[in-house]
């Protein structure tokens, strides 16, 4: 296929994985099990089918696992993360090539939403608890609800708001037509939190 044929959708990269963010993808992921202090990378890519020639042939030329290829409508979304921080980097560089892009070519992502909810309501956290996959959310606590566009870079927000703020990750989501995210904790750590997040999407 000609480089006119793909579009780079997301290019999400993470140096080093946080604790609850990692904890949380080994739970989510049914690849490889990625561990805290990896480095990640998250690519979303159509058309979609290409998806499982472009994750095998990234695997042949690294030494990079793969946590997760999905496609998912016309998209293919595939996360691969190693110790080794070059090796992901190799990986995500070998699937540019043979798509004939770089990564300046990703779409830039977008925040959809951000609200914080202050003292949650002990009824509307049991109701988020039901659906959640990370920490329980307690009554009282601020709550952060973050949506960005493309979904797969999400991460970024994920990662950089744990990573700057002692805050409980709910749960996040980065399939579909929107990445969202939930995080708790005092009002203070919920808005220190987001504005790490506003900065990871900004500065991508």
């Amino acid at each position: 296929m000609g480089e006119q044929d793909f579009q780079l959708r997301a290019y999400a990269f993470i140096d080093s994985m946080q604790p609850q963010f990692a904890a949380f993808l080994g739970s989510e992921l049914n690849g490889d099990v990625p561990l805290a202090t990896m480095a990640e990378l998250w690519m979303e890519l159509a058309p979609g089918s290409e998806i499982y020639n472009l994750l095998d042939s990234a695997l042949k030329n690294s030494d990079a696992k793969p946590g997760l290829q999905m496609v998912e409508r016309e998209f293919g979304v595939l996360e691969i993360h190693s110790f080794a921080v070059e090796s992901v980097k190799d990986a995500g560089q070998t699937i540019l090539n043979s798509c004939g892009l770089d990564v300046s070519q990703r779409l830039k992502p977008k925040v959809v939403s951000s609200k914080i909810i202050n003292k949650i309501n002990p009824y509307q956290a049991q109701q988020i608890n039901k659906t959640r996959k990370g920490n329980l959310l307690l009554p009282g606590q601020s709550l952060l609800v973050f949506e960005v566009e493309p979904a797969a870079y999400i991460v970024l927000a994920a990662n950089e708001a744990e990573k700057s703020s002692d805050i409980q990750l709910i749960h996040f989501n980065s399939l579909g037509r929107y990445g969202r995210l939930f995080l708790a904790g005092s009002e203070s750590q919920v808005k220190s939190a987001l504005e790490s997040a506003l900065s990871a999407v900004k500065n991508t």
